[in-house]
């Protein structure tokens, strides 16, 4: 518990960012202490013990900072979901939509294989459109996510609820909710 507490101390609630109403949760705080970083790995790493897992999925860009070295620390491949046109060999794409408008995200066709156990990895859990979208990469490759892990979850937007109305929904954890 003590994790969970240096990690929510160290996101500052920005006020009317990007926008009037809003309160953006500014994770550059958290990742520049390295007491804070270390303590939202550890934390990923204790919620993920029990599972049986092949791979880590980190959707750009900043579930990069935390997917990897989530990756490293439980001995497992790392392989990475991105904006189109920024992986060099053939991919799958999957579109989603956005508030306003829709946007894509890719994976390598040779990123997993067939019946893979996975995990994603990102920041932050609002409407669940790209986590959702990555759920459905991974489906394309034949591999099962087993969970998705954040470090914050907005519980006024859908995105769990996105994601656990799923097929074969994964285990949705989130380090700190607001």
């Amino acid at each position: 518990m003590e994790k969970i507490k240096i990690i929510k101390e160290n996101i500052k609630s920005i006020p009317d960012f990007p926008k009037k109403g809003i309160i953006f949760r500014d994770i550059t705080t958290l990742i520049s202490n390295p007491v804070s970083f270390k303590a939202v790995i550890e934390a990923m790493e204790e919620a993920l013990n029990l599972h049986e897992l092949d791979r880590v999925v980190a959707i750009e860009s900043r579930g990069f900072l935390f997917g990897s070295i989530l990756a490293h620390k439980l001995g497992l491949p790392l392989e990475l979901v991105r904006k189109p046109g920024k992986l060099p060999r053939q991919t799958f794409k999957e579109t989603y939509d956005l508030e306003y408008g829709s946007d894509t995200l890719e994976i390598h066709t040779d990123a997993l294989h067939k019946g893979d156990k996975v995990v994603i990895v990102d920041d932050l859990l609002a409407t669940g459109g790209t986590a959702k979208a990555t759920c459905k990469l991974i489906k394309q490759l034949e591999a099962q996510v087993i969970a998705a892990i954040f470090v914050v979850e907005l519980q006024d937007l859908p995105g769990r609820k996105a994601l656990e109305e799923l097929e074969n929904p994964p285990e949705v954890i989130s380090l700190v909710k607001y």
